[in-house]
């Protein structure tokens, strides 16, 4: 089964003519939704925006976009890093059969010390040369309507792999639109499992 008939897409899959107005973040566009508030995670030092993150009141998830081999399989692999993560960090984590195939649904250990673990779901999204990790969290990391809003968000998601060769894993670069009023700059942000384990901190 086709996990993404639905979305996210890749760009050579939308339509000539198609009117549906998205913000352009570089390799992700975004259809803005009510109720669903945009923020773009920066690298400190050198500017680079890698991850967007989508804020309801209850919840949100987090979305990366990394280069991938035409063959896919990266989310295969990229499963058994997180897993390991967290479980040696002391949390709990199993595969289950979700929207988007196969995802990590996970109780980890809060990043800001406090006591307790928290829900949180990883999911991997594979399309032409491109890979998208997506985390829920808050509300969404469990089923019910926060989840159906955010996971409707993703496959809204257009992702643009662009042309140039890229080493597998590496994070495909966002953009920041000219107007900085329109997307914030800063967001609670989780590391890239290509590097380390999941560290998550929660805003609510």
């Amino acid at each position: 089964m086709d996990m993404r008939v639905d979305g996210p897409w890749d760009v050579s899959e939308i339509p000539a003519g198609d009117a549906v107005e998205r913000l352009d973040l570089g390799s992700i566009l975004v259809t803005p939704t009510s109720g669903i508030d945009v923020q773009a995670q920066a690298d400190q030092a050198t500017g680079t925006v890698s991850q967007l993150t989508f804020n309801r009141p209850d919840s949100m998830v987090q979305v990366q976009p990394y280069a991938a081999p035409r063959s896919g399989g990266l989310w295969d692999e990229v499963r058994g890093q997180i897993s390991s993560s967290i479980n040696s960090s002391g949390g709990l984590v199993e595969v289950v059969d979700g929207p988007f195939g196969p995802e990590l649904k996970a109780q980890v250990v809060p990043s800001d010390g406090s006591a307790g673990l928290q829900p949180a779901r990883f999911c991997g999204i594979e399309g032409p040369r491109w890979f998208l990790r997506a985390v829920f969290l808050g509300k969404a990391a469990r089923p019910g309507e926060a989840a159906d809003a955010l996971e409707a968000m993703v496959r809204s998601l257009v992702v643009v792999r662009g042309s140039e060769a890229m080493p597998v894993g590496a994070p495909i670069p966002i953009r920041l639109p000219r107007q900085p009023e329109e997307i914030a700059a800063q967001a609670p942000s989780l590391p890239s499992p290509f590097e380390r384990g999941p560290e998550i901190t929660e805003t609510r």
